[in-house]
């Protein structure tokens, strides 16, 4: 007996397998029909591209530094007393010989005067001395003295003479002190705060001083290369090369102040595998501010007739280092190539490619070897 149940779900069974099987069959169809013979093919890719040029490329080591200052003198009281003056303005820029400050001179004075008058003393002791000398010579000549009377009175001269020496050292000394309280800058520069205030007792042994003197111009920066570096550095320098230096801002971009390297450290950071350069500024406008960090551009040596490419078109990856290079036929080849310097814009191709031949600098991710491309525009290497 037939189900009347049954039989209309194994109709709606066959109407599902037949829809599937439709479905199956068209999409077949449709990935044989892509693949056929008259498939529309996709067209040449768009890029950009430029040719290689010849043309000077400047080896430049962009190194961060630091301003240091030729001189930096912190101003020491020579001897001790009560600071009766400050003569200066923080901050302001002072000559050599500037007086900055006075220690109270009268103890000084007095000693001086004393000094002054012990050497009157002795010298007429002296003088009284040689007199008496002279007489007993004469004495003793005509057998009226003894000799020993005549070697005492010599040895009194001698004493005499020491003590008036003794005597002029000592108002020397004295002298020396009186200038030394009249305190002047030893460096023209920029005078900083003032460490110690008028009314204290100042010692030599301060370790703070009185105020710091830094000199603003010329001025220096030191900065350090590595290993890898120095040598073509010092094969400039031994050629008699004067190298320049440029200072930047921190961000790389404001330009601050041009100057040349002056000296190489005698030896290298064993731990960093850098050397220390300084190079020298006149820094006349005062741009460069002591202990600031700034980028140093150093010009080592220019290429001339070097092959250059934007620097967009070289390329990283599975060849290594590579440009895309358009065929004659406007199909595209990878060619692996050997940079040197570059400057951000233009990079040097030391092996690979000749001046004259077209790199893809646009759109090369899109591309692989042998693809067919079309050229936007062609320009040279700026």
């Amino acid at each position: 007996m037939v189900n009347p149940v049954a039989a209309p779900k194994r109709g709606k069974k066959r109407w599902i397998f037949a829809a599937l099987a439709l479905l199956l069959f068209g999409f077949i169809w449709y990935r044989h029909a892509g693949t056929g013979p008259g498939t529309h093919k996709p067209g040449p890719q768009a890029v950009g591209a430029a040719k290689a040029v010849s043309g000077a490329m400047p080896v430049v080591l962009d190194e961060l530094g630091t301003v240091t200052p030729t001189a930096t003198i912190t101003v020491l009281p020579q001897l001790s007393g009560y600071l009766t003056q400050v003569a200066f303005t923080e901050g302001e820029n002072v000559t050599k010989g500037q007086f900055l400050a006075e220690i109270d001179p009268r103890p000084y004075q007095i000693q001086l005067e004393q000094y002054q008058a012990a050497l009157a003393k002795d010298t007429a002791a002296l003088g009284q001395a040689k007199s008496d000398l002279a007489r007993y010579q004469i004495l003793a000549r005509q057998d009226s003295i003894s000799a020993q009377q005549v070697s005492d009175q010599t040895f009194l001269v001698a004493q005499d003479t020491a003590a008036t020496k003794s005597d002029q050292a000592n108002i020397d000394q004295a002298r020396l002190n009186l200038a030394y309280c009249h305190i002047t800058s030893p460096v023209a520069g920029k005078v900083g705060l003032r460490l110690v205030d008028p009314g204290n007792y100042v010692t030599p042994g301060s370790s703070t001083g009185i105020a710091v003197v830094t000199t603003m111009s010329p001025t220096t920066v030191i900065f350090s290369v590595a290993q890898a570096d120095l040598a073509p550095v010092l094969v400039r320098l031994g050629q008699g090369a004067t190298l320049t230096a440029t200072a930047y801002a921190s961000d790389d971009t404001t330009r601050l102040e041009k100057g040349v390297l002056t000296a190489v450290d005698n030896q290298m950071d064993t731990a960093t595998g850098m050397v220390k350069l300084r190079a020298k500024f006149a820094n006349t406008d005062g741009a460069l501010f002591p202990n600031e960090f700034v980028n140093i551009h150093l010009l080592v040596n220019t290429l001339q007739n070097a092959t250059l490419v934007p620097s967009q078109a070289v390329q990283t990856g599975a060849p290594g280092t590579y440009v895309y290079v358009v065929n004659a036929d406007d199909t595209v080849r990878v060619q692996p190539v050997t940079t040197g310097p570059s400057d951000g814009t233009n990079t040097v191709i030391t092996k690979g490619i000749t001046p004259g031949e077209v790199v893809v600098t646009d759109g090369v991710d899109r591309l692989s070897g042998g693809a067919k491309v079309s050229v936007a525009a062609t320009a040279a290497a700026p």
